[in-house]
């Protein structure tokens, strides 16, 4: 059971391919919102089944009724990965009814202890993969996460090829959003990335959005491009992924999107201001070195925040010290190397 975020539900993908693919024997049912359901769709063994916030599963008698009806799929064994008040009440009813039952542990004293300003411990924590592993791992699954597999990039309809065209050599994808502002590069900053990187008539920049203003964003950003364009509202969700499958390179925020195109094996650079990397977030598969952090040296509060939800006096700017040239050369080197 995960029921949100959309980056945090992604997280859980890699997860799942290596417990089916490694214990093939065992079949899974994930529990989550349905706007979620084309991320599992295709991995073996695995089901779907759609959390009715709005009506059957709302609030408390809701989550009974949740309960009663995934107990109705004979399950054998409860993973809660979400540990939130919802998730625990469903996975105590399991627990009462006799099933095997566990929980991820989210580190909540260690990511305090990164994000303080005072006496700050600043080292890598658990990653949330190894953190889920150890949920199956209690209920008696090993998952071993360092021989990960990925589907196949996705065939690519004539609908999204007549939208981007077919005379490029190479596919970036930049996803300039996240839920909170101190997570997001400066708009003139990641104009001057995708203007270098726009120069290259050998590459085609997909940009990644949604919502009124972030498509008004990046229309902006996409001006005056031929070789740049903005996705956002052209296409469904499902053609997004299939999309984002077919990507050389993600630029990033420390968000969503950056998780779904690690999900899919593609590189992933991502952006880090008040947030940080070793706060156990960082994409799946994803070496060190593909995440470009602000200036700790001019900002040593840093990380400030897990979530990026809290705003500290000052520190608006961090994100100034990721120069444009070592994103752009960030993601000309995973383009070089393939």
């Amino acid at each position: 059971m995960r029921l949100s975020a959309m980056g945090d539900v992604a997280m859980t993908v890699p997860v799942l391919r290596a417990f089916v693919n490694q214990h093939p024997e065992v079949k899974i049912t994930v529990i989550s919102r349905p706007f979620f359901k084309a991320f599992f769709e295709g991995i073996p063994n695995v089901s779907f089944f759609a959390f009715d916030e709005k009506q059957r599963h709302k609030g408390f008698l809701g989550l009974l009724r949740l309960f009663q009806d995934v107990k109705q799929l004979r399950i054998d064994a409860f993973a809660d990965l979400h540990n939130v008040l919802r998730s625990k009440i469903v996975r105590s009813l399991f627990a009462l009814s006799g099933k095997k039952m566990a929980y991820t542990d989210k580190g909540r004293s260690e990511k305090k202890a990164l994000t303080r300003a005072e006496n700050k411990d600043f080292k890598p924590l658990t990653t949330m993969f190894e953190r889920h592993a150890k949920v199956f791992e209690k209920l008696g699954f090993s998952i071993n996460l360092s021989h990960p597999i990925f589907p196949e990039k996705a065939v690519l309809k004539d609908e999204i090829l007549d939208l981007i065209g077919e005379n490029y050599e190479q596919l970036i994808g930049i996803a300039p959003f996240a839920q909170y502002d101190s997570k997001v590069y400066p708009i003139d900053l990641m104009q001057e990335v995708i203007d270098q990187l726009a120069e290259n008539s050998n590459y085609k920049i997909l940009l990644f959005g949604g919502g009124k203003k972030e498509i008004e964003v990046l229309d902006s950003l996409s001006s005056n491009k031929e070789n740049v364009i903005n996705m956002a509202g052209k296409i469904k969700f499902q053609q997004e992924l299939e999309l984002i499958s077919n990507l050389d390179v993600m630029l990033s925020m420390d968000s969503g999107n950056a998780h779904i195109a690690a999900m899919l094996g593609v590189k992933v650079i991502t952006l880090w201001g008040a947030t940080h990397p070793y706060a156990g977030f960082m994409p799946f598969n994803q070496p060190i070195e593909n995440a470009l952090v602000s200036d700790r040296e001019k900002y040593p509060f840093l990380p400030t925040s897990v979530y990026g939800n809290k705003k500290v006096a000052g520190y608006e700017e961090a994100m100034r010290t990721i120069i444009p040239e070592k994103v752009v050369l960030s993601i000309q080197s995973k383009l070089a190397a393939d």
